[in-house]
């Protein structure tokens, strides 16, 4: 009965926060907080029941297999992952642990827990905010979540020490995992494209990474997500995570609802939670000096460093199996900075431009490793976003003897249509520093192919704001988007589905009318 009603009143706070501009999953912790409060009133448990904790665990378990889809593991060994990573954990730690020790009376072993419980940045908020923006793939997307991974690993080390719990020796064997990878191929590609494609990847990431990993001591989640990342090279590795989408977004629920149902806090827990949500700030400014440090620009550094501004429910994991009696301050402080960080991630854009001028004063005078293109060569037209719908679009204005070259804010994507000989390069439509830069002269067109409405949105605002006069094309899914891009300055805007239809009645057209 509780699953029932937790995932009833999940879907209207889901849609009330919605309807003033908050993300929905603001609005799963505000129910999971509700049901705690106002479960005995209406003969239901304050607590999270079995069930809703396999759901919740089952969608940690699909995110990151589903980001360890899109992980290549070079990103792991770039010095702004690693030591971005390591020295804010070092930092935060020593000034945490220095604060709690100056104002509390705790001893030592638990300042220290409690300071690295809050080092965390949440996996599963940034990973979320940054799918749905589908900066995943983008330079800043790649080195948050980077950075995400290495804390998670912190983590689980963290605890083994903790909780005097040390892996397997059969836990070598992970070490052997690789070899698999052309079996696991094999598989994919026998998968076809329905149900059995789904079955495959909740096997790899509940059972193989999951179970597997748990049962040699290790973590489910690191699990789930090293199975992800088998696959990541694989050709049809996105379309594998779009096949899992949904089940994840409805296990999610879950996730969201047990924070907010793990207890409600007593006057101190609520002035900890407070406390902490106070210098949250101070997080993520030390990740933007450190990206900055690591010669990324302002732009990179700041949405980076935005996206890792919340606690994480790693901490809690931490909490649970060696601070007990610290897991309900800690469940209102994480869900406190998802409150904060959801809405100012969705508004992540906006703000740097707001601070552009200031932020840029402060990187570094030298070779930035995202740097963009400043020329765009003999080019004509400008595709941007470079995946199925950007490719054919290129494919055809080549072919119809256009000087084209496609803008792509995804390195590895780069990567792949230059080694095609195509001309193709590393730019984010969405970085305001980039318009400023680029000379526009000598361009006549542009073809908008992002997969985001407002990614798209925000190019054609930018292209009109530098007078540019000629036709803007973009596509859509559905009518209300058309609309917003172009109002936002598109010439035209095909409507994906309308246009493949009318591609397949002309097709057919053509064939009637042929003879024989």
């Amino acid at each position: 009965m509780i699953e029932v009603v937790g995932l009833s009143l999940a879907f209207v706070m889901g849609l009330l926060v919605k309807r003033i501009g908050l993300p929905p999953l603001v609005g799963f912790l505000l129910a999971g907080f509700g049901l705690n409060a106002l479960g005995p009133y209406v003969g239901l448990p304050s607590y999270t029941g079995p069930v809703l904790e396999h759901i919740a665990h089952l969608g940690v378990l699909l995110l990151l297999f589903t980001v360890g889809l899109k992980l290549k593991v070079k990103n792991l060994i770039e010095p702004v992952v690693v030591g971005g990573a390591l020295l804010h954990f070092v930092i935060t730690v020593s000034v945490f642990g220095a604060g709690l020790m100056l104002f509390t009376s705790l001893a030592l072993d638990t300042v220290i827990l409690l300071a690295i419980a809050l080092s965390f940045s949440s996996t599963v908020l940034a990973a979320k905010v940054l799918e749905a923006k589908r900066e995943l793939g983008a330079f800043h997307g790649r080195v948050a979540i980077g950075i995400l991974i290495i804390q998670d690993l912190i983590a689980l080390l963290v605890l083994s020490i903790a909780g005097g719990n040390s892996p397997s020796w059969w836990a070598l064997i992970v070490f052997a995992l690789p070899l698999l990878r052309p079996a696991l191929y094999w598989l994919l590609d026998m998968a076809g494209h329905d149900e059995l494609m789904v079955l495959m990847g909740m096997v790899l990431a509940v059972a193989v990474g999951g179970m597997g990993f748990e049962s040699l001591g290790l973590s489910s989640e690191l699990g789930a997500l090293a199975m992800g990342v088998m696959l990541s090279g694989h050709s049809r590795s996105t379309e594998l995570s779009h096949s899992l989408w949904g089940l994840k977004e409805v296990f999610l629920i879950g996730f969201f609802l047990q924070i907010g149902m793990n207890g409600l806090p007593d006057t101190q827990a609520l002035i900890f939670a407070v406390v902490f949500a106070l210098v949250l700030p101070l997080k993520g400014i030390l990740f933007f000096g450190l990206l900055i440090l690591f010669r990324l620009r302002a732009r990179n550094a700041f949405l980076g460093a935005l996206s890792l501004t919340c606690y994480s429910e790693f901490g809690l994991i931490v909490a649970s199996g060696v601070l007990e009696e610290w897991l309900v301050p800690l469940a209102i402080t994480v869900a406190l900075s998802f409150i904060i960080a959801a809405p100012l991630n969705r508004l992540a854009h906006p703000i740097f431009e707001w601070l552009e001028l200031k932020l840029v004063r402060l990187e570094r005078k030298s070779m930035h490793p995202d740097e963009q293109p400043a020329s765009l060569g003999d080019a004509t037209v400008i595709v941007l976003g470079m995946g199925r719908t950007g490719t054919a679009a290129y494919r055809a204005m080549v072919e119809r003897g256009y000087h084209v070259v496609g803008l792509d804010s995804d390195p590895d994507k780069v990567a792949r249509q230059q080694a095609l000989g195509r001309n193709v390069v590393y730019a984010d439509a969405e970085d305001t520093c980039f318009w400023h830069g680029v000379d526009l002269s000598a361009i006549d067109a542009f073809i908008l192919a992002m997969p985001d409405t407002e990614g798209v949105v925000v190019a054609a605002k930018q292209i009109r704001k530098l007078n540019f006069t000629g036709p803007v094309v973009t596509h859509a899914l559905y009518e209300d988007a058309a609309a917003l891009m172009q109002a936002a300055g598109a010439d035209e805007t095909f409507l994906t589905m309308s246009s493949a239809g009318m591609g397949l009645a002309e097709r057919t057209s053509a064939r009637l009318a042929t003879p024989g």
